[in-house]
């Protein structure tokens, strides 16, 4: 009989990393990720019980686009304050794009969010800049293999 941790199939994913690019503390990150997977996974079909504890989990909210012109054309860049900033807390206020003639766009909602995946080369044409997320904290429960 095969037992399912996940019911679906599940990603790994680190970064921010550029495109294109092998950085070596995410590739030693990355190794440290599967390898602490893999002990948990056999450790959970051995029957070892996990300590309970809290994880954080970041559910995406909005799609936010690069502010454009009339015909489609980009206007701003990311904000340096932003960029490199994935899943830092974004509040009102704080800035998000700088225009080409320099004026600056601030994130306008009450609502604390945390932006990832800013400023990717691959959603350019999705007409993505990055995505803001809400930080959830999890309480997960010990686990045993019954």
């Amino acid at each position: 009989m095969t037992y399912l941790l996940i019911p679906f199939s599940s990603a790994l994913e680190l970064g921010p990393q550029p495109q294109g690019v092998l950085l070596a503390e995410i590739y030693q990150r990355m190794q440290e990720l599967v390898i602490n997977s893999m002990i948990f996974i056999e450790d959970f079909n051995s029957g070892v019980i996990s300590d309970s504890f809290q994880t954080d989990a970041y559910n995406i909210t909005d799609k936010v686009d690069f502010p454009r012109d009339a015909d489609g054309n980009i206007t701003a860049m990311i904000h340096p304050r932003l960029q490199d900033r994935d899943w830092e807390a974004v509040n009102k206020g704080d800035p998000l794009f700088l225009t080409f003639d320099g004026k600056t766009i601030t994130y306008d909602k009450q609502e604390t969010r945390y932006p990832v995946f800013i400023n990717e080369a691959s959603y350019y044409e999705k007409n993505l800049a990055f995505w803001l997320t809400r930080k959830e904290t999890l309480n997960i429960p010990s686990l045993k293999m019954e």
